[in-house]
């Protein structure tokens, strides 16, 4: 049976999906792009800035459903510009320091115009 998961202390999905869904021990986070929970708009700024509201977001959901970085298993990155991916991997390293699984490519554009968005996978320990 799937278990939706949801937190405030993320951006409301801005589309008809949940921001994560548990299968058994398996939990599928939706794609986060760099949106203000508390505004609900997209953060202004660089990579940088853009890539710490991803992962501030994801952390908030990951939380919700007692789980956090550590516990990842695999993302995926879509990134607007591949310029980026440099400074995008600084700010990601600080976040899923366990290293797992991922995918990076580019994309023509992404939603709300969003320079980057994560998607991942995370498995809830036994």
């Amino acid at each position: 049976m799937a278990e939706k998961i949801y937190t405030n202390a993320a951006p409301e999905p801005i589309g008809p999906y949940s921001q994560a869904i548990r299968v058994g021990n398996i939990v599928y986070l939706s794609g986060q792009i760099p949106i203000d929970p508390a505004t609900g708009a997209l953060v202004a700024g660089d990579i940088e800035a853009q890539t710490e509201q991803v992962c501030t977001n994801l952390g908030a959901v990951l939380e919700a459903a007692g789980l956090n970085f550590d516990d990842v298993v695999k993302t995926s990155c879509f990134l607007a510009d591949m310029d980026d991916f440099a400074a995008f991997n600084e700010v990601y390293a600080r976040y899923f320091i366990s290293e797992p699984a991922r995918a990076a490519v580019a994309v023509k554009t992404l939603p709300k115009n969003a320079r980057v968005e994560i998607e991942l996978v995370a498995v809830v320990s036994q």
